[in-house]
């Protein structure tokens, strides 16, 4: 099978299954767990490959599940950093891996000729004349928050140096605004990015007054309503976003830390709690859309779902209700993943655990 049936086989020397992820899982006391080494990080990223495999990106290593287990990957394997922040796939079947480290590749057909390299790291140039990262605490990192590849092609990469876009030989630095406040370093004014149906690239990060949208030729500025944030005995207003999907009506969605957006091509409108938006400040990290045209939101209380009307809370089963990621896999599974490193599939009702802790 591609990828992860060679993995299986290098390291394991057994045959993983070459069938997508089945509907009919088994029962909670006979599912395969990802066995988590820290209590301490989040699943922060997911992504199902064409095989049918899913990859989870975790504060701990990269797991792998074919539908029967897990297997973990990390340092050992040629990766630059056991901290596992994006994932993506391209138009090729490669699979770019963004780390706190930076970035790692793994490509089965390059693996075959160079007699079984698993990842390598790619690195991505960074301008001289950019300013030093002088934050103390992500000095060393060269961090890549997430990946897109557009439609042309050319794959986007943003970074704590910055966005980057790659056409396939070489990487250029994509300036975003020259008077911009970056978030964890100078440089690092975005977070999240995507593609609209237009060709639109859209960018967004915490330290943004609104959001970045870029048209291939020139870079416009939306500002947005400011959002309220109850934090600790203070509240706080903020007005970025992070861009997060277009739903088959066209809408854009963007997260933020007190609610969501949603953009119809003219006007910004907000979702907060006083909406009806689950959520103790109405925190929202992760939106999707599944098959069905049904929204889903990850926040700091679990799993909502949006039918355009109302908002419905899912949280039944998950021992830290603080969501990172969330994925419907192929055959219409939903999958989250919450801090602490917990992994869970959504049954409907309620989620069943797939991680488990195991202490050093």
């Amino acid at each position: 099978m591609q990828v992860f049936s060679f993995l299986i086989i290098l390291f394991l020397g057994t045959v993983s299954c070459n069938e997508p992820v089945k509907k009919n899982l088994p029962k909670e006391k006979e599912h395969p767990k990802l066995i988590k080494n820290i209590g301490n990080g989040n699943v922060q990223c997911s992504l199902q490959d064409k095989a049918g495999n899913l990859w989870f990106g975790t504060a701990d290593g990269l797991y792998i599940y074919d539908g029967e287990s897990f297997s973990r990957f990390g340092l050992a394997d040629g990766l630059n950093s056991n901290t596992i922040y994006s994932l993506l796939e391209d138009n090729n079947g490669k699979i770019w891996i963004g780390t706190y480290a930076g970035l790692c590749t793994y490509d089965p057909s390059t693996i075959l000729k160079t007699g079984g390299k698993i990842f390598t790291e790619v690195k991505i140039p960074i301008p001289e004349n950019l300013p030093p990262n002088d934050n103390p605490t992500y000095r060393d990192s060269h961090w890549v928050y997430a990946m897109l590849q557009a439609k042309n092609g050319a794959i986007w990469f943003v970074t704590i140096d910055g966005v980057y876009v790659y056409n396939g030989k070489s990487f250029e630095f994509f300036e975003i605004d020259k008077n911009g406040n970056g978030f964890l370093s100078p440089n690092s004014m975005v977070e999240r990015i995507l593609e609209d149906k237009e060709g639109n690239i859209w960018l967004g990060g915490r330290t943004n007054d609104g959001v970045y949208r870029y048209d291939g030729k020139s870079i416009i500025n939306f500002k947005l309503q400011e959002l309220t944030l109850q934090f600790e005995s203070r509240q706080v207003s903020h007005s970025w976003a992070w861009p997060q999907l277009q739903d088959k009506n066209g809408y854009i969605w963007f997260s933020n830390w007190a609610g969501a957006y949603r953009y119809d091509g003219k006007t910004f409108t907000s979702f907060t709690k006083s909406d009806g938006l689950p959520g103790y400040n109405g925190v929202v990290k992760m939106i999707i859309e599944d098959k069905n045209g049904i929204l889903w939101f990850g926040g700091d209380l679990g799993l909502s779902h949006y039918d355009g009307k109302s908002f419905t809370l899912f949280k039944d089963g998950l021992s830290n209700p603080d969501i990172w990621t969330i994925l419907e896999d192929k055959a219409g599974n939903i999958w989250v993943g919450t801090r602490e490193m917990g992994l869970y599939l959504f049954d409907g009702k309620k989620f069943i655990n797939y991680s488990e802790y195991k202490p050093n």
